[in-house]
């Protein structure tokens, strides 16, 4: 519980960002990508894997000049093949690295940088961009109305090797307060847009809840409880947007698919 509240109040800042959006919001979302992928490189260095922040870095600057510069889906292309292509020339010290530091640094980029990402490409789809707010309010919304629901009839356990606290009856809550959560606000600022936010509520319930539990196995692996210590015993930038990661590029291709 105290966890949520401290959390919740360190969210309130980003809830400015996202309301300036433009470069503001794509400055933060490169910082957040940056902090993210060095928290998780961290993580696997203490289970001995070894990849390569500079190569992350570079990667991240690089997708987010292409997104200013407004170029075409071939760059993008070719930002793909440079990610894996300078990953692979990261194992090429066979004396000193191995193919898991190669493959780890490539996983980083797409998962941490990439998925990330999307929050600046959900507010540059034009008539659609007021649902960059749904990314926050499903992920965030979904973990306080799972741990408030499963506290109060929690009894099955959801994932019990990866998360045991979770429970199925707090997954569906989770969701099922999203949907409100994404109803109201399409009530009240989108209202021609409400079916679709209800419907995103239910996605971005269902993936908010994959990206917290996608994060929790990578801990396990890595032996660590959190990834980073932004709050000294409350986790790191990682563990306050794990669920956003997923949220972001499911509402982001259903806007790009089905809206726009």
């Amino acid at each position: 519980m105290k966890t949520r509240i401290i959390a919740g109040i360190l969210m309130l800042p980003l809830l400015l960002v996202v309301y300036i959006g433009g470069y503001v919001l794509l400055g933060t979302c490169l910082i957040i990508g940056i902090l993210g992928v060095r928290e998780f490189y961290n993580g696997f260095r203490k289970a001995g894997v070894s990849p390569c922040d500079y190569v992350a870095y570079a990667a991240a600057a690089a997708l987010y000049a292409l997104n200013i510069s407004g170029v075409d889906f071939k760059w993008y292309m070719l930002w793909f093949f440079g990610v894996v292509l300078a990953c692979a020339l990261y194992m090429f010290n066979v004396k000193k690295r191995k193919a898991e530091d190669g493959a780890a640094t490539m996983l980083g980029i797409f998962y941490i940088i990439f998925f990330s990402y999307h929050v600046t490409l959900i507010q540059q789809i034009a008539g659609f961009s007021i649902l960059l707010w749904l990314v926050f309010i499903t992920a965030f919304g979904t973990d306080i109305a799972a741990y408030f629901t499963g506290s109060a009839i929690g009894k099955h356990k959801l994932c019990p090797d990866i998360s045991p606290k979770k429970t199925v009856e707090g997954a569906i809550g989770g969701a099922l307060g999203s949907v409100i959560l994404c109803g109201v606000f399409g009530y009240f600022f989108a209202f021609d847009l409400l079916i679709h936010c209800l419907i995103l509520g239910a996605v971005g319930g269902v993936f908010a809840q994959l990206g917290d539990l996608t994060a929790s196995v990578f801990k396990r692996s890595m032996g660590i409880k959190d990834f980073g210590s932004l709050i000294p015993g409350h986790g790191g930038v990682l563990d306050r947007f794990d669920s956003v990661l997923f949220t972001a590029p499911a509402i982001y291709y259903y806007i790009a698919l089905v809206l726009a």
